[in-house]
């Protein structure tokens, strides 16, 4: 065998290799994925049409798209929807030991001697038919109350911030794994290819508030374009989208022309899945030079809309303004709208800084749930509002009449859903009297992840990444579909 000929050989046998195996692992994917074969849903009746991982759905879903209102910091569920008079009753007094048990409190309380029950001191009104109760800090959520899905006993497992984000985005307390917006990208994909599958927005509530760590929206170790992409305030929504100086479009689209070219080149002999990646993200962005601009002009808004959220909607950057995108976004079919309102995070001065985080959120997330009903949109758009975790019922630091804070709280906490096939006008779940242990029903962190996969028509068992030699899901080993939320 000539030099020449083994050369061909050898190609060709390692081009044969490559486009095999990648056959190959397609299809094996494809059956730990999907082990039904086609039994599964879309939809549209007609499979997932190859945008995504899932070559179909694995039941006919309800929601097409998420928006996650989450409130950073933990918001109080004992000033908000979970009222408990025997505060007031044993105001000051130490909560029991048998209420408290054994379980583990912040290092913020190690030297705190005394832990003092304390009420809210917002007065709650009950709502007439679906019998929930609402402080008077939230009283647009409690016009919507016959549309919401309220569930009071959520837990978790982590107990300081950071740890408790990631995990109620990820799945897991360590940072590393996909967001639950990268999970819906990576395996549903989008019907908009002019706008990101997960998009990100942040807002604050206050000035003094602690930074978000970005891998709450990040892919983890999913290919890297399924991470949400961040829309910013200002001009310039996100970030190096616009061509520099002196680039026109046209040239950019010939830069681009050439880069894809390459990359066809790079897929026969090394076949790198994130140069792959790389050159998604161009061409999106590419394409979001067009749709952005477009997208995030509310010059078309009516004035009315603003009368809804409320007048800081016509603020860009704030939550209000982002709830007004968040609904623009979803008439545009992008799946999965991530919103961080920062600044829920009361150790002191409880009483006071909460009043300035419900004035900031409690219009435009009502505003949002109203705006989506109206446009026929909430039907299959699902929307959750809440934190990390929830708050103590005795007081950290000194208890005043008036004055006083809560540490962080994983046992219980509230949280509420709107749409999407969940339950509408529902009460879940019961704590204690103290609003420090969960009686009856609770959610498991994963137990919501799983629900929410449901909703969108996907086994959370079987929507699987293997990474390292190992399967991964959003939900890791654990999470049951909590049936009872579902109309």
């Amino acid at each position: 065998m000539t030099d020449l000929q083994r050369a061909h050989y050898l190609a060709s046998r390692r081009e044969f290799l490559k486009t095999t195996t990648k056959g190959l692992g397609g299809l094996a994917l494809s059956s730990l994925l999907l082990p039904g074969g086609a039994a599964g849903a879309s939809l549209s009746g007609k499979g997932n049409a190859g945008r995504g991982a899932l070559p179909q759905l694995h039941h006919a879903p309800t929601a097409k798209r998420v928006i996650y209102l989450f409130q950073a910091g933990a918001p109080s569920q004992l000033e908000t929807f979970d009222y408990k008079p025997l505060l007031h009753e044993r105001w000051g007094e130490e909560i029991p030991d048998s209420v408290r048990g054994n379980q583990r409190v912040t290092g913020m309380l190690a030297s705190q001697s005394s832990f003092p029950l304390a009420g809210s001191i917002f007065p709650f009104t009950q709502h007439a038919k679906t019998g929930g109760y609402f402080s008077s800090l939230m009283p647009y959520t409690a016009q919507v109350a016959e549309d919401l899905c309220m569930v009071t006993t959520m837990y978790t497992e982590a107990i300081n911030h950071e740890p408790a984000t990631i995990f109620m985005q990820t799945g897991s307390q360590q940072v590393g794994r996909p967001s639950f917006g990268a999970w819906m990208s990576y395996g549903l994909g989008s019907t908009n290819d002019n706008l990101p599958a997960f998009v990100v927005l942040l807002s604050k509530g206050r000035s003094d508030v602690q930074s978000l760590n970005m891998q709450s929206w990040g892919s983890g170790f999913l290919p890297s374009h399924h991470q949400g992409v961040q829309f910013r305030s200002g001009s310039d929504p996100v970030l190096y989208l616009n061509n520099p100086d002196g680039i026109t479009r046209q040239a950019r689209r010939s830069e681009l022309d050439v880069l894809t070219a390459l990359d066809r080149e790079q897929q026969v002999h090394w076949g790198d899945p994130e140069i792959d990646s790389k050159i998604s993200q161009y061409e999106m962005a590419y394409r979001m030079q067009a749709s952005v601009p477009e997208m995030t002009d509310f010059s078309d808004e009516p004035d009315h809309i603003f009368e809804l959220y409320g007048e800081e909607a016509r603020k860009p950057g704030t939550f209000a303004a982002n709830c007004l995108l968040a609904r623009r976004l979803a008439e545009r079919d992008v799946p999965f709208v991530q919103l961080y309102h920062m600044g829920w995070d009361q150790h002191g001065n409880l009483p006071s800084e909460i009043q300035d985080m419900t004035r900031s959120s409690d219009q435009a997330s009502a505003a949002l749930v109203t705006d989506l009903k109206q446009r026929g949109l909430l039907e299959d758009t699902l929307v959750i509002w809440g934190g990390e975790f929830g708050r103590t019922s005795f007081s950290q630091g000194r208890l005043t009449k008036d004055n006083y804070g809560r540490d962080h709280h994983p046992r219980c906490f509230s949280i509420w859903m709107a749409g999407g096939g969940v339950k509408p006008g529902l009460v879940y779940g019961k704590t204690d009297d103290f609003g420090y242990n969960i009686q009856e029903n609770g959610v498991h962190v994963h137990d919501l992840q799983a629900t929410m996969l449901h909703l969108l028509g996907v086994d959370h068992e079987r929507l699987i990444f293997k990474h390292q030699g190992r399967r991964y899901r959003l939900t890791d080993v654990h999470g049951h579909v909590v049936h009872d939320l579902l109309a």
